[in-house]
């Protein structure tokens, strides 16, 4: 994350995204993580109170759905920034490749050779 400290402006905003399929994996590894922490903290709390396993995760579950939205903006974004990165990629390597087949574009991207 980088920080943005111009006229007195410290949100932070997310790193540009990559879309390559580690950068995707990171972001949702990151996000599902930090989802099953919270829904593991809150289960571990109602447990302790002497509330049944099932019923607190049960419970965790529902509490933490709505918390994660709140709590985890900034994971969500970057993942929403990874996913789409990635589909573009993949949308421009699509149309590059149908080109080729077209005969369009060379390999390299240039006009066809006559």
């Amino acid at each position: 994350m980088r920080s943005n400290e111009t006229a007195g402006d410290t949100t932070t905003t997310p790193a540009p995204a990559t879309g390559t399929p580690g950068g995707v994996a990171l972001a949702v590894v990151l996000y599902v993580g930090a989802r099953l922490l919270v829904v593991a903290v809150i289960a571990g709390a109602l447990v302790a109170v002497g509330l049944p396993l099932l019923v607190a995760l049960l419970i965790a579950i529902v509490v933490a759905l709505p918390l994660s939205l709140v709590l985890f903006r900034s994971l969500r974004t970057r993942l929403n920034a990874e996913v789409e990165a990635a589909t573009a990629s993949r949308r421009e390597r699509r149309e590059r490749l149908r080109a080729e087949l077209r005969g369009d574009v060379d390999a390299d991207g240039g006009p066809p050779a006559a």
